[in-house]
């Protein structure tokens, strides 16, 4: 039975070989090799430098992973390490806290293969898609619940829930749909929070430039066998240039009780963003503005002993108003743009040990409905707003979904191989089934080299403002098809005590691809249906434990890179793109965490990217052609000291204030100081 003497504080890499029964809570029912640290975010604390670093840090807490006991689900059914072939990162709550950032957003930017393209800054409003594919093609779950969007992948970090209050951040690259269902097209991303049973409260008070202030409230408490935690949010700032000024609340709450019969999960939240909207859908209009509300509850059950069964249920409900004028409107202006979305859902997932292997089924259904004043179809009667006075919703739309689930996962000798498919049923296509099928392999070649592949399908319905939006620049399709795809990958992993590596290829092909194009400068955007994208994609990731491979403390702890290069083919080139095809071609990150004195550390990251595409330049309102999206080099760097409860940082983002776009003409923050005080106060 191997064992590991690990730091908790240092967070470096800890790669799993050997397992038995503990669970490790990962993304349900996806295979996956687990990497903490493989970001290139990373946080350790070091000893010190010269007779500093033989002294033992203050902070240090020896803790023992038994290495043959740390079970990880996978698939739709939990597997073990030695079993998986897909690759899930995992950003943990030690690298969340000495990351230079303060929103999931932020975080993000440096993931491998993960695109953030964000109209507002501090997570306020950003389109995340991963290995190059669009926003609306990568599934968004909060603890394993779907919370996308319908409407517009827009909305689909409308997250009732603070960065603060994030313990771990999950990302899987590659299709889904057999696991999770429609729109895990790209990719998937788990934003995990967790109740303690100790009971604690947290205060984390940040304040910056551009009077930025960031307020978080929170408290776990334990009531007998149920486990409480509730966290307030309250962030907002002048803004950067004119009309980018926003205000943001969060009320979330999460509890977790153990039973004899199993453990129920229940979580609840709230979320209100107002915030100025400069050029965010089209520079013309530069004094847009737009409030959002997200209201979200869900309930999950696992229970069983022999057949595993976990059912859910949860709902979820956007309220968008978006206006084009935030004052002095043209007179042509009707009005603002009134949106709400519900969505309701329950599923069941079941799992079972066989000799064959295990074997897994569930089923899942989705109502998703839609009610606006520019979206859907005509009502009979129209429905006032909810808190809007005098406005009213003319037009509707609702569609349902339903997901049955099977797989099957056999093990021989140092072979895994899963195969399993998602037979999908979707009113809105005339009632036909369609089925998605895929299978995964592993082989481990020695105790540090794994071989991995696997073959995908997958699908993306359109939302409804691909189906229904129309407006000044922009023409909705009722009669777009749903996205499909065909993904094969594959690669090598090699691991020692000291050094990651990995490295990959992808292919895919996609087939009916939504995006909004126009033929020519003289033409509205309007949604369709592309023929034919072929994507290609080669990925790198290298991770070095500088102490461990020199055998002694060093005040350099880690360094970590990744590296992404994708390429889009497309088989029509008779128009031009608003979305699909402005993929990041190169995204190289690199950071450096090291000691500057004792308890006072540093974070370093580094990011270069290179954009294919173009966007439609405006001077003075005014439009004057398309450019290209200029490459660039941005770094930030976070200052910390910590004790056991106690953080003060100071962070600076684009330390070196570089002015560039990555969406359009939306100008993105120069050099942004903010300073930060956390403390934990132990409550027994």
């Amino acid at each position: 039975m191997k064992k590991l003497s690990f730091n908790p504080q240092r967070a470096g890499m800890l790669t799993f070989k050997r397992w038995g029964g503990q669970k490790y809570s990962l993304f349900q029912a996806l295979r996956k090799q687990v990497r903490i640290g493989v970001l290139a975010v990373t946080y350790f604390l070091v000893a010190g430098i010269n007779e500093a670093v033989a002294q033992t840090n203050s902070l240090e807490v020896n803790m023992e992973y038994d290495l043959d006991e740390i079970e990880v689900s996978a698939q739709r059914a939990p597997v073990t390490y030695s079993q998986v072939a897909r690759i899930i990162s995992v950003i943990e709550k030690d690298q969340i806290d000495a990351a230079p950032v303060n929103s999931i957003q932020d975080l993000l930017e440096y993931a491998l293969s993960v695109d953030i393209r964000q109209r507002g800054t501090h997570g306020v409003q950003a389109d995340v898609s991963v290995r190059g594919g669009s926003f609306d093609q990568t599934l968004i779950l909060l603890n394993g619940i779907n919370l996308s969007d319908p409407q517009t992948g827009h909305h689909n970090f409308n997250l009732p829930v603070s960065f603060k209050s994030i313990k771990r951040i999950e990302v899987l690259e590659g299709p889904a749909a057999r696991v999770y269902g429609p729109n895990a097209f790209a990719g998937a991303i788990n934003i995990v929070t967790e109740p303690s049973d100790n009971d604690a409260l947290g205060i984390d008070l940040s304040y910056g430039e551009h009077q930025l202030r960031d307020i978080n409230l929170s408290a776990n408490k334990q009531l007998g066998k149920l486990s409480n935690y509730l966290a307030f949010n309250n962030k907002a700032s002048d803004g950067y240039i004119e009309n980018t000024d926003f205000e943001t609340y969060n009320l979330f709450y999460h509890g977790r009780l153990k039973t004899d019969a199993g453990r129920l999960d229940m979580q609840a939240g709230f979320s209100n963003k107002a915030f100025g909207a400069n050029s965010f859908y089209t520079p013309a209009y530069p004094n847009q503005f737009e409030e959002t509300k997200t209201t979200f509850a869900s309930v999950k059950f696992d229970t069983g002993n022999k057949v595993h069964f976990t059912p859910t249920l949860y709902w979820r409900r956007h309220q968008d108003r978006f206006e084009l004028f935030r004052d002095e409107p043209a007179s042509w202006y009707k009005g603002h743009n009134y949106h709400m979305t519900d969505v309701l859902g329950t599923s069941l997932n079941s799992w079972f040990t066989n000799a064959l292997g295990k074997t897994a089924f569930g089923a899942e259904f989705r109502s998703e409905n839609i009610w606006s004043n520019v979206l859907g179809e005509p009502m009979e009667e129209p429905i006032d707003v909810p808190g809007e006075d005098g406005q009213q919703f003319t037009n509707s739309h609702s569609r349902t979904t339903a997901s049955f689930f099977g797989e099957h996962t056999f093990y021989i000798g140092q072979l895994t191989v899963s195969g399993g498919a998602m037979a999908n049923w979707i009113s809105d296509l005339n009632y036909e089934w369609n089925i998605y099928p895929g299978v995964d392999l592993s082989y481990q070649v020695s105790d540090p080299v794994k071989l991995y592949a696997s073959f995908n399908k997958s699908l993306r319905m359109p939302t409804f403002t691909d189906l229904y939006y129309n407006g000044p620049t922009n023409k909705g399709n009722p009669s777009l098809k749903p996205e499909r795809s065909t993904t094969i990958e594959g690669g090598v992993k090699w691991n020692t005590d000291f050094l990651h590596l990995q490295t990959g290829y992808y292919h895919r092909v996609g087939k009916d691809l939504i995006d909004w194009v126009r033929e020519s400068e003289d033409f509205l955007w309007e949604t369709r249906n592309l023929t034919e994208i072929s994507s290609n994609g080669i990925e790198f990731i290298a991770s070095l434990d500088v102490p461990a491979m020199i055998g002694q403390p060093f005040f350099i702890r880690k360094i970590n890179t990744n590296y992404a290069y994708n390429s889009l083919n497309k088989a029509q080139s008779d128009f031009l793109s608003n979305y699909v095809l402005d993929n990041l071609k190169h995204k190289l990150v690199l950071s450096v965490d090291h000691q500057i004195w004792k308890n006072l550390q540093a974070s370093w990251n580094f990011r270069f990217q290179d954009r294919n595409g173009s966007y439609a330049q405006f001077e003075d309102k005014a439009y004057v052609g398309e450019a290209d999206y200029e490459s660039f080099w941005l770094t930030d760097l976070k200052v910390y000291w910590k004790t056991e409860r106690l953080q003060l940082s100071c962070s600076v983002a684009n330390l070196f204030d570089q002015q560039y776009v990555d969406l359009g003409n939306i100008a993105q923050p120069g050099r942004w100081i903010s300073f930060g005080l956390n403390y934990q106060i132990e409550l027994k």
